[in-house]
């Protein structure tokens, strides 16, 4: 049974990375800061030998509740409240973003989008897992290794045609 969840939680960790990612890169967070704080992200990993648009990707998540956030937060409503959760998640995403004055929509897809994927999921990885996985999904990008995580995600920005 171990085994089996193992398995759930590295699917759970797949569909959270490649979901906050895509919808994040889609909506242009490489392409240039868009709240305070990201450029300064962004500048700092370009000194340290990332890629600047990885910087900005990752600055822009760290100051406004991007993707990455709504896909937490959509798995943690989903878990509590059930699909209906994972909208409440969206609409709370949605005015963290008003509050940051994050132009953007990111955020709130992301969340959306993950509802929808761990509804569709839900008859074979339980929400809880997500949960573990969005973590493990942020924890690459942000706290594992900022030189080369900003490189893959520069490099995911260009292959897309977002910068």
């Amino acid at each position: 049974m171990l085994l089996i969840e193992v398995v759930k939680l590295i699917i759970a960790s797949v569909i959270c990375w490649i979901n906050f990612v895509i919808v994040d890169t889609y909506f242009g967070l490489p392409k240039k800061p868009g709240v305070s704080g990201a450029d300064v992200i962004g500048k700092k990993i370009d000194k340290i030998g990332g890629n600047i648009n990885g910087g900005y990707f990752m600055g822009n998540i760290v100051c406004s509740p991007d993707a990455s956030a709504g896909t937490l937060m959509a798995s943690i409503f989903y878990y509590v409240m059930g699909f209906e959760g994972g909208l409440i998640a969206a609409l709370l995403v949605f005015i963290g973003n008003r509050l940051c004055n994050d132009p953007g929509y990111a955020g709130t897809i992301g969340t959306i989008t993950a509802t929808i994927l761990i509804y569709l999921c839900s008859g074979f990885i339980e929400p809880q897992y997500f949960i573990a996985g969005m973590v493990i999904a942020i924890f690459t990008i942000q706290g594992f290794y900022h030189t080369y995580a900003s490189k893959i995600l520069g490099s995911i920005a260009k292959k897309m045609g977002r910068i």
